[in-house]
């Protein structure tokens, strides 16, 4: 019979990936928790009162389109992209350059954890999504948008909601 060896097993990765793995596991739940999904006439009212509406030249369908085509309307949805970055919210504002997702290296040009982009509550991800279409690629920075929303008639997106 062989011996056993009691030695402590060392782990696979380092504590602070775990650590990182933990708290990125813990936010996503605890949004999950407070997620909204907006109904189209719902989401375009808020967007509207926001001030979305014209904004830079786009119109308030173009919003609408974009939230529908990244996340469905939906305020918790994350999607993990293969180099680790996640795209959060109901934009899918991305971890690389727009938010802090515990990555320090991150530029986070929002100024805002990643997590914030995830409530219900739009005022930080409007916020931060005007910020990215003042850049000079407007809404073109979301790669989405390009290709369901950019030079189609979008007018059936806010037809119907009494704006």
């Amino acid at each position: 019979m062989e011996a056993r060896n009691w030695a402590p097993r060392r782990w696979l990765c380092p504590t602070g990936s775990m650590m990182l793995a933990f708290i990125s596991l813990l936010s996503c739940l605890l949004a999950a928790s407070e997620a909204k999904v907006y109904s189209r006439c719902e989401l375009a009212r808020l967007l509207q009162e926001f001030g979305l509406d014209g904004y830079r030249g786009y119109s308030l369908a173009d919003w609408i389109c974009l939230a529908y085509f990244t996340s469905g309307f939906n305020t918790a949805a994350v999607d993990h992209e293969a180099d680790g970055s996640t795209n959060n919210g109901i934009f899918q504002i991305s971890s690389r350059k727009w938010c802090n997702n515990f990555d320090l290296k991150a530029p986070n040009l929002c100024r805002m954890y990643c997590t914030d982009l995830l409530k219900p509550n739009l005022k930080d991800t409007v916020v931060c999504a005007m910020k990215i279409a003042q850049g000079p690629r407007g809404l073109a920075t979301w790669e989405t948008w390009r290709h369901h929303c950019q030079g189609k008639d979008l007018s059936d997106w806010v037809d119907g909601c009494d704006l």
